[in-house]
């Protein structure tokens, strides 16, 4: 049981992430990223972070991560504006004609035969959505270039997620909700994208009827597998909260107003790992807390979901450390159980000396800490445990040191902040080089994508794109050449 458990923990957190990241959900196929996808999933979102493109207008191309083209056509502050090409991986065409802010107005979508699968006039017809191409994930009717009238929402296993009415590209009217599964999980009445009125199923039976206020069980009834029916009045009463996909419980105690609050317990794949008090949504007052072979981690008090005064438990139920006002040296766990953190804290946070670790187990920082940020003296570590920087942070911030390659070699040093320094991503690719002021990003710089190819060279302030610079496609095409403002392009 205990092993099943463990499994399906590591199994879940992996595959949240990929569907989290679904945009990126094929590239374990790509001979190009198996370096990536080889590195753990927690660097790899950190990574994928920084990998963003600046607004665009004028006309332009987009290409996913196997260099193929997907959309061509003209944009206007970032968004598709005017006539534009849409294309599937294999090249044809899946749509051509007019766009309006960024949502088809008048034109044709194809199927991968060429045949016309839907017209849209004036931002008015019946049309499907897809997700990367492949799957179906809206088939309705549409006005004003948005979901208004009957339609279905799918997910990416072709089930059904929720079908019923629309009104201004909202849930709005009679409609029902299916879980991953295919199961009935609600039908009733939704107002502008919210639960309005309805029944909440749980494996098939009634759980909830009644009122709901922002998708919270709100006034109504709850009903129990042994047939006990407990009241709900203004959200308050005892509560149980479900996994919809898992139909799992997640959640059972008292609520007020619509929040946790008075006792109350959580679950993680029907294993208990909390029992204590909640006030107004949060961990407040004596609690106990378990990992998912039912040992202790900690117990004691919690003041606003930090541990406060308490005894701190490592695997097996072995006592580590008191916890006094929010004062101890801790250790954090990733769910593989190798150490995350190490350190001091204070008031609940990150204070003193500490170390952290990637989920490999590779150190991959050691320094001091002040409410909760690096501040001091530190040591910032490449994947492969040469030095990437040494010498002082500040709120976080890089501010007097020296840098390093991935090689040992020094590249930089910094003087309050400024400087010519280099930024790597979670593999040890360069995404950054060029100048530092004050600790971030300022004058002239350049940016790389994933595959360490120029992706915008120009000018910095306080962290972000100002001034003149060059945008380059994935191919290393110029995009855009021009002026950006905050970030974004000035057209």
């Amino acid at each position: 049981m205990i092993n099943n458990v463990k499994s399906r923990l590591i199994l879940q957190k992996i595959f949240s992430f990929i569907y989290s990241e679904r945009k990126l959900n094929i590239m374990r196929f790509n001979k190009k990223l198996q370096k990536i996808i080889n590195i753990t999933i927690d660097n790899f979102k950190k990574c994928c972070k920084k990998y963003k493109i600046g607004e665009r207008t004028g006309k332009g191309k987009e290409y996913n991560l196997y260099d193929i083209l997907i959309f061509e056509g003209e944009y206007l502050n970032g968004i598709k504006n005017g006539n534009g090409k849409e294309f599937y991986y294999n090249g044809k065409l899946k749509y051509e004609g007019e766009y309006l802010n960024g949502k088809k107005w008048n034109g044709k979508e194809y199927n991968r035969l060429n045949e016309i699968i839907y017209e849209i006039k004036d931002g008015k017809g019946k049309v499907k959505e897809y997700f990367n191409d492949e799957s179906l994930i809206f088939s309705g009717e549409y006005l004003n270039g948005e979901r208004n009238g009957q339609g279905k929402e799918m997910y990416t296993n072709d089930k059904i997620k929720f079908e019923g009415e629309y009104l201004n590209g909202k849930r709005n009217g009679k409609g029902k909700e299916y879980n991953y599964k295919g199961k009935l999980i609600f039908e009733g009445e939704y107002s502008y994208g919210w639960r309005k009125k309805g029944i909440v199923y749980h494996q098939g039976q009634k759980e909830f009827e009644g009122d709901f206020y922002y998708n919270k069980k709100w006034n109504g009834k709850r009903y129990d597998s042994n047939g006990n029916i407990y009241e709900i009045k203004n959200g308050t009463g005892k509560i149980r909260e479900y996994d919809n996909d898992n139909e799992e419980l997640i959640f059972e105690g008292e609520y007020l107003y619509g929040k946790r609050h008075g006792k109350g317990k959580e679950y993680y794949y029907n294993v208990m790992v909390f029992s204590g008090n909640y006030l107004d949504g949060k961990r407040n007052g004596e609690g106990e807390e378990y990992d998912y072979n039912g040992k202790y981690i900690f117990k004691g008090e919690y003041l606003n979901d930090v541990k406060w005064n308490g005894t701190w438990y490592y695997f097996y139920g072995n006592q580590i450390v008191e916890f006094k006002d929010g004062k101890g040296y801790i250790k954090k766990f990733w769910n593989n159980q190798t150490i995350e953190f190490e350190g001091e804290y204070l008031n609940g946070l990150k204070n003193g000396k500490g170390k952290e670790f990637n989920s490999d187990g590779n150190l991959m920082f050691e320094g001091l800490y002040s409410n909760g940020k690096r501040n001091g003296e530190g040591i910032e570590y490449h994947y492969n445990g040469n030095k990437m920087f040494v010498g002082e942070y500040k709120s976080d911030k890089k501010w007097n040191g020296k840098g390093f390659d991935i090689d040992g070699i020094l590249i930089y040093e910094l003087n309050n902040g400024k400087g010519n320094i280099r930024e790597y991503n979670c593999v040890g690719n360069v995404m950054f080089e060029g100048e530092y002021l004050k600790g971030e990003r300022y004058g002239k710089g350049k940016e790389y994508n994933l595959f360490t190819k120029l992706e915008y060279e120009g000018d910095y302030i306080h962290g972000k794109r100002n001034g003149l610079g060059k945008e380059y496609d994935i191919q290393g095409n110029l995009v855009f050449e021009g002026e950006y403002i905050d970030g974004k392009m000035n057209p």
